[in-house]
């Protein structure tokens, strides 16, 4: 009896949702996934039984209920959601403007929230399951010039993810938080960069960091998305995965070094803190 559990991962025609995707099928697990156009699902991974690409808009609600319930359909269960669809916006925050903000929280943000609001009833139903958010440490540490928007999305998938494992526990349903560093894939390539569409000539620091990503960093990141991709399935199969797990040597120093400062300032500041008590 094949025992390995379904997974359904959004955003997997690139980036590490397609690394994972891939290495499931390898190892024989069932997998679902969505992109924009089942084609290009096909063309990044090929057809199999164990394969089910989905179009999908992650930003409409009936098309990604419509999905789980294909899913469901099609392998009779769901084990494992991982919400990896996103996009990294570009821009300071006087730069952007309302639509760009608002695009950016409805595929990053709302867009999670759709699936969990749709999955949650099957998992609810058979008190298992475990929801994985891709977030990014830019959702820990927010100290990126030109990146605000974006790991303000970052942050909000940091906080429901927390309230969803509180509310979701008394169900057996397990969720958690990964925060990326950076890895080697698509993200910081011409083709999928969102630039501000007004830029303002006085930002220079913002200007400097995104020209920094895409000379400097881009192509050289320290993370290795096949690696991730086993990673993954390390906390989907323990029985007991963390609330939060930093993913990649450059997102765990980030960590260490944001926990330093937040301790340093507690102290400093702690006789002020408390002085606002009845």
């Amino acid at each position: 009896m094949n025992t390995k559990k379904v997974w359904l991962i959004t955003g997997a025609s690139k980036g590490l949702g397609l690394s994972l995707a891939k290495k499931l099928l390898d190892e024989g697990y069932k997998v679902a996934a969505t992109s924009r156009t089942v084609e290009s699902l096909e063309i990044e991974i090929g057809t199999s039984e164990n394969f089910l690409p989905l179009e999908v808009n992650i930003t409409d609600e009936t098309s990604v209920s419509n999905a789980i319930t294909k899913t469901l359909e099609t392998f009779g269960t769901i084990d494992v959601v991982v919400n990896n669809a996103g996009y990294g916006q570009w821009g300071t925050l006087e730069e952007l403007t309302d639509s760009e903000t608002r695009q950016n929280f409805d595929v990053n943000v709302f867009g999670a929230l759709n699936v969990i609001r749709s999955v949650m009833p099957h998992f609810r139903n058979k008190k298992s399951g475990h929801i994985i958010n891709i977030g990014s440490i830019a959702g820990f540490n927010g100290i990126f010039p030109s990146l605000g928007i974006y790991c303000a999305t970052k942050y909000a998938m940091v906080g429901f993810t927390e309230s969803l494992s509180a509310e979701a526990k008394e169900f057996g349903v397990k969720a958690t938080i990964v925060y990326p560093g950076y890895f080697r894939t698509n993200f910081l390539d011409k083709s999928t960069l969102s630039l501000a569409q007004n830029p303002i000539e006085d930002y220079t620091a913002a200007r400097n960091s995104e020209h920094l990503h895409k000379t400097e960093i881009d192509g050289k990141q320290l993370g290795s998305p096949e690696k991730a991709a086993t990673a993954f399935i390390q906390l989907a199969e323990s029985e007991n995965p963390p609330l939060h797990f930093f993913m990649g040597s450059d997102a765990f120093t980030m960590a260490y070094n944001k926990i330093e400062i937040l301790q340093n300032e507690l102290r400093a500041n702690e006789a002020l803190s408390k002085s606002t008590d009845f």
